[in-house]
């Protein structure tokens, strides 16, 4: 072979199967055997580029029969983009945070982005973590079980990281939010049981320090004032199933136990219902009513039929990558701020006043 044929150091790799040296197919290859330019070559494996449906499958037919894949390293260093979304999420086992990890994975694949999911244990975690997300200069953040220092804030700003806190938010911060009305959600909460009659009403509330759980305390305990009660019966939980049992496990030892709970997570409705229905023989709802709040799945299956809050997150998930992918492309600074109704769903875990009925 001419040494002017004999392929570069840089174009050969091992081939730990035979020992031997393979050479790399590169995107001149598939040009060359599709007949089409590099640049044709190089549209047609981006995402949302411009290039007709013909020169597409031609050129994918001549990846396809080379072996050829896109350097997605290379590719992001030349473009300045990695197309990744980091996804900050803490409680990764809750049914309403692993939906929410679907749907956002889904959506954002469409639009051509990978997503790096960081696990933390904890709120403080995240401040934390997002340094390193910026290491790894992902394009954009979504971060939906912690709230933001003004001081991340700023570094993300720094740093030209476009951010969305999902359901989460800071007052007076700078950064974009989507979430769900937390307070008017516990509103309608409080409306129905007192609608229903109840007398004895306790709450179980979600995490200190959570911006969720303290939307959906103060506007539970709001509006139970506005109507002439007073909330003596309040429990401490974290989101969690173990921690609605527990917490049920105390409000309904007590001589004059509660006749109505709201629980401010649904899995903590959860945890109280099969205390009272197992260990305590309350019938529900008769001698005792539970709201839980998210409608994850399984609030609807028979064994539980929770009456509970429902969020929008189709919307919500949606209306994020939509906020986000403007602030990518266009490089807005103007903060976005969306917040979306939730309603009741009425099942058979409370006695709550007919529709239309006052």
């Amino acid at each position: 072979m001419d040494k002017t044929e004999m392929p570069r150091k840089s174009d050969v790799v091992e081939d730990s199967a035979t020992g031997g040296h393979q050479a790399v197919i590169s995107q001149v290859d598939v040009a060359r055997m599709a007949g089409v330019s590099q640049a044709a070559v190089s549209r047609s494996f981006t995402p949302g580029a411009s290039v007709s449906a013909t020169t597409r499958r031609r050129v994918l037919e001549a990846a396809e029969e080379l072996g050829y894949r896109p350097n997605v390293i290379a590719r992001s260093l030349i473009r300045k983009s990695t197309n990744m979304i980091g996804l900050v999420v803490m409680r990764f086992t809750n049914p309403f945070y692993a939906r929410m990890i679907r749907d956002f994975t889904r959506a954002l694949q469409e639009l051509g982005y990978w997503t790096l999911l960081f696990n933390i244990a904890n709120s403080e975690e995240v401040e934390a973590t997002l340094p390193m997300a910026l290491q790894y200069q992902v394009d954009g953040l979504i971060i939906t079980s912690a709230t933001l220092s003004s001081k991340m804030v700023e570094e993300c700003a720094r740093a030209g990281t476009p951010v969305v806190l999902f359901n989460r938010y800071t007052e007076g911060s700078n950064v974009n939010v989507v979430r769900c009305d937390g307070e008017a959600g516990a509103r309608l909460v409080a409306d129905a049981l007192l609608d229903g009659g109840h007398e004895r009403i306790a709450y179980i509330a979600g995490e200190e320090g959570s911006s969720t759980a303290r939307e959906r305390e103060t506007g539970f305990v709001r509006r139970l004032e506005e109507r002439g009660y007073h909330l003596e019966l309040r429990e401490r939980g974290d989101f969690s199933y173990e921690s609605g049992y527990a917490a049920a496990q105390r409000l309904l030892s007590m001589d004059q136990p509660p006749d109505a709970i709201f629980c401010a997570s649904d899995l903590m409705a959860m945890g109280t219902l099969d205390l009272a229905w197992h260990e305590c023989r309350f019938s529900v709802p008769e001698q005792l009513s539970v709201i839980g709040y998210d409608d994850i799945p399984p609030a609807s299956w028979p064994g539980y039929s929770l009456t509970t809050v429902r969020q929008p997150v189709d919307e919500m998930v949606r209306t994020s990558v939509e906020v986000l992918q403007s602030a990518i492309e266009s490089g807005n600074s103007e903060v976005v701020h969306r917040v979306f109704s939730p309603v009741l769903v009425v099942r058979s875990s409370a006695r709550l006043q007919p529709a239309g009925q006052g």
